[in-house]
């Protein structure tokens, strides 16, 4: 599914649509045009500083209005470079540009550039994942040679077919405000509202005609500096912007409520999910001699999975109608909403009934607001809701587990698809026996200190799906990517093979061989860090009044069994101590035993993590403990050569 509303803003070209503001009456003072006169306090972890920043929007019926935008920013370094990246993304049908200027100024305040629309390219957009849509941009990007410079921008923007009004996003990662102001004008039937987020400002209202106006204007917004592991969407500002009705591509519809923006998609997706009697009795036929309802949806949903193939394509209504169940059929293809139309297709041939739900897909996105009705949907999934037992199925994977959604839709709400309406549900919480990470190491030392070790793990979960993507790379590739996340010793030799999946589980063995696996000989000793690879391969930086809280993809459990054949003539002079560490949010065990009569040392280790989401109170708190992990992993075993 494409939210063709908010593709807009995710253009191919590297870039964000700009979203900026207008004021086309008022004489803009020319100190906004220096940088020189940017106050000192909005240069603080800022890349630029917005020094003018207007949008008037004015609804004129559902689904049409007229944009205006005036922007002056100045680029205080590389980081901010995007600024001077100017994309209008449209449609020929129902979108169209005028007045379209860009100016740029030098660190004084004079004009050393200026772009029009005849200087922009032209393009098809496209999102990254579909291979054809109708949306289009108009793009120029200008170089900037110096620092500071200040970039201007204006056009204004007739729009006919929307389901959402705007999102104003005030204020991006390391950017300032100086001044910028918002303004609607509405008709007072209109069930026009606004949604802040992560800010307070009210606008002022007043009214001309039977129309309202709300202008809202905001000053001297000092940047902030996302911190590690942040979602921007808890952090920075913004307001979201409806009214009740909406018109897109000449379908008429109604966001007053979900259960009414539902109807209409449901109206879209029961105009194409029939089979033919004929295709329906094939189905039946192919699971009349299974015996349970969950078992048939399992059976038809590896038939998904092994007949069809997910292929993108956004035209027209396309972005939120499906194709229809029997063109998926025949050509097997369809996207995530044409594929989960046709599995619930499936399903009904059999009298399961099932419904579609439009989401926000990726991890840790935010979830829909059940107060607020707003599209912010880019993905489509499926939902049979068993007695007692609700299940969730990623239609656009081969590889996912039945009943499984993992990272990409987990601890959302989605807009559950109905006959009745639209209703927003939970997807499944995120668990910790989900996202396992099991391994057995046998490593074999050497007396000259180097080592042979063999590795297998198993892998559910998030690490299941990592591995998955890894092995779809070169060898080279995932040599080096392994080596990476696992933290694992440059070997001289390196062995990878992925065994077939067995029911959701993904076998990762590697073979490893080291001249010098050894850390340090001295003597008759040597010393060495107990394990191929970390359990925890990260470390988080001291962070003295965090804000935000801490994103985790996923919470997990890791665990570890390390043999360690000890070379002949060498005995243990130190074991590594056995330590249990623990946070308010998971726990670190490891233990060492050595068994004299097969000269082994056995170690087993284990780390939890049972949330995903940190809070920031307790950021320190896991700070020190990750420390703490990683010095326990560096403590080294010490044998000696017998005398």
């Amino acid at each position: 599914m494409i939210n063709k509303n908010v593709f807009k803003g995710a253009l191919a070209v590297t870039i964000c649509l700009l979203y900026c503001g207008v004021s086309f009456a008022q004489e803009i003072p020319k100190e906004l045009y220096v940088a020189s006169t940017i106050p000192d306090s909005l240069k603080e972890n800022a890349n630029s500083v917005v020094r003018y920043f207007a949008t008037e929007v004015a609804i004129k019926g559902p689904g049409k209005e007229t944009i205006k935008v005036h922007k002056i920013v100045t680029v205080l370094n590389e980081k901010g470079d995007h600024e001077a990246i100017f994309v209008l993304g449209y449609n020929k049908k129902y979108d169209n540009y005028s007045a379209i200027e860009m100016r740029v100024y030098d660190v004084s305040g004079s004009v050393i550039k200026k772009y029009h629309k005849s200087d922009m390219y032209d393009g098809a957009a496209t999102d990254g994942v579909s291979i054809v849509t109708d949306d289009r941009f108009l793009g120029v990007k200008h170089t900037v040679a110096s620092y500071p410079q200040t970039i201007e921008t204006e056009y204004e923007e007739d729009n006919t077919s929307s389901i959402n009004v705007d999102t104003w996003r005030i204020q991006h990662d390391q950017q300032s405000i100086q001044s910028c102001s918002y303004k609607v004008t509405v008709d007072s039937s209109a069930g026009f509202r606004y949604n802040n987020k992560n800010i307070a400002v009210k606008p002022f209202k007043t009214t001309d005609r039977g129309s309202w106006i709300y202008t809202w204007v905001i000053n001297n917004l000092k940047a902030i500096k996302l911190e590690e592991n942040a979602e921007a969407w808890r952090v920075l500002p913004s307001i979201d912007f409806n009214v009740k009705d909406f018109q897109f591509y000449g379908v008429a519809g109604d966001f007053g409520s979900w259960k009414g923006f539902g109807k209409w998609v449901w109206g879209l997706n029961s105009q194409v999910n029939s089979l033919t009697p004929e295709r329906t009795s094939e189905i039946r036929k192919m699971t009349d001699t299974i015996k349970t309802d969950k078992a048939k949806a399992r059976f038809l949903y590896n038939y998904l999975q092994q007949s069809m193939r997910y292929v993108s394509v956004q035209l027209g209504i396309g972005g939120y109608q499906p194709f229809p169940a029997m063109f998926v059929d025949q050509k097997k293809y369809g996207d995530c909403k044409a594929l989960a139309n046709y599995m619930c297709a499936l399903l009904r041939a059999v009298n399961i009934p099932s419904y579609c739900a439009i989401i926000n897909a990726e991890a840790n996105k935010e979830p829909a607001d059940p107060s607020f009705p707003f599209n912010g949907f880019n993905h489509e999934i499926l939902c049979i809701p068993f007695k007692g037992d609700t299940t969730w199925l990623e239609c656009t994977s081969n590889t996912q587990p039945f009943g499984k959604l993992g990272t990409f839709t987990e601890n959302r709400r989605a807009l559950l698809i109905t006959e009745d309406g639209g209703k927003l549900v939970n997807t499944p919480v995120s668990k910790l026996e989900d996202n396992l990470f099991n391994s057995e190491v046998h490593l074999k030392l050497d007396e000259d200190g180097g080592a042979k070790a063999t590795v297998k793990i198993l892998a559910t979960g998030g690490y299941r799906d990592e591995y998955i993507g890894i092995s779809t790379m070169k060898t080279d590739e995932q040599k080096e990517a392994y080596m990476r996340i696992l933290n694992i010793k440059q070997p001289i030799t390196f062995e990878i093979s992925t065994p077939t999946d067995n029911d959701g589980t993904k076998e990762l063995d590697m073979n490893l061989e080291y001249d010098n696996f050894c850390d340090i000989k001295a003597g008759d000793k040597q010393f060495y860090r107990p394990h191929v690879f970390d359990m925890v391969a990260f470390t988080l930086p001291v962070e003295e009044h965090r804000k935000s809280d801490y994103y985790f993809e996923h919470p997990l459990q890791k665990t570890c069994v390390t043999t360690i054949d000890l070379p002949a003539g060498f005995t243990v002079e130190t074991l590594p101590i056995n330590q249990s560490l623990k946070f308010s949010y998971g726990n670190y065990d490891v233990k060492y035993v050595y068994d004299a009569a097969k000269n082994q040392v056995v170690s087993t280790a284990k780390f939890t993590l049972t949330n995903h989401v940190i809070p920031a109170a307790k950021y320190t708190e896991m700070q020190q403990y990750v420390d703490a992990v990683a010095k326990a992993q560096n403590k080294k075993l010490v044998i000696r050569r017998k005398a």
